[in-house]
């Protein structure tokens, strides 16, 4: 979302100018990832996460495909040094009901956590919001997600907390990351309204993010905002929140 108008391994450049240490995005398959690595390496920058897209996990008839994709994607993520692999769940499936949803998603997940396992990286599970940008949406409170990563129970998969996010939906930022940091594996950051910066809209992100770093998490922010004005500019601002 950041540097977008730039060619990929151009916004890479961008990035290390800005003194961010990292970067990540959303698909894999349509992106050079060998040329990638390259680039992170002459420019000592980490890739933090990117999205496995495998599918829906709400219907067992596609959990096969999705692990064998997931399992492409570990690759490249070992082979990149990347931490963390984003899974969503798919959409809402008509006419079946919610708990037999959440069941096949808890055994899809299984087997996520599984592949994940075997490539020692880590899937997180994104919660996102279905009010403003994601109508349809399976997953769309931080609850389920802690409780299916509960019932699993495999440090290989964890939480993707989105904070813009989560606060559209359920709001109790702070006290729901304190309470379950243990299952929370990366975040991601934006302002409500609007999803831009930090300090553009109603969170209060500096003590927020302070309250993350008390908790002694060691991991990623993602910043996953829609820059409000000169893209290099908004993240100068949101370093300086975390100083």
């Amino acid at each position: 979302m950041i540097f977008r108008p730039l060619p990929f391994l151009e916004r890479l450049e961008a990035v290390a100018r800005s003194g961010c240490p990292a970067f990540e995005f959303w698909r894999w398959q349509d992106k050079d990832l060998a040329a990638i690595g390259e680039k992170k390496e002459e420019l000592g920058l980490q890739l933090a996460a990117f999205g496995a897209a495998g599918g829906t996990l709400l219907d067992p008839a596609n959990h096969q495909h999705y692990w064998e994709t997931f399992a492409q994607a570990a690759e490249w993520a070992r082979r990149l040094g990347c931490p963390n692999l984003i899974v969503t769940t798919g959409n809402t499936l008509p006419d079946v009901p919610r708990e037999q949803q959440l069941e096949s998603l808890q055994r899809g997940l299984e087997g996520v956590a599984r592949e994940a396992a075997a490539a020692g990286v880590v899937a997180v599970l994104e919660p996102l919001n279905t009010k403003v940008n994601h109508p349809g949406y399976f997953l769309d409170h931080a609850a389920d997600a802690f409780r299916l990563i509960e019932a699993i129970g495999s440090p290989h998969l964890r939480v993707l907390y989105d904070i813009y996010h989560m606060q559209i939906m359920d709001g109790d930022i702070i006290q729901t990351i304190t309470s379950n940091i243990e299952k929370i594996g990366h975040f991601h950051v934006a302002d409500v309204p609007g999803r831009h910066e930090p300090g553009t809209g109603e969170l209060n992100y500096a003590n927020i993010l302070r309250r993350i770093d008390e908790t002694g998490y060691r991991g990623f922010v993602g910043l996953e905002f829609l820059p409000s004005a000169d893209h290099a500019q908004s993240l100068q601002v949101v370093r300086s929140l975390a100083a």
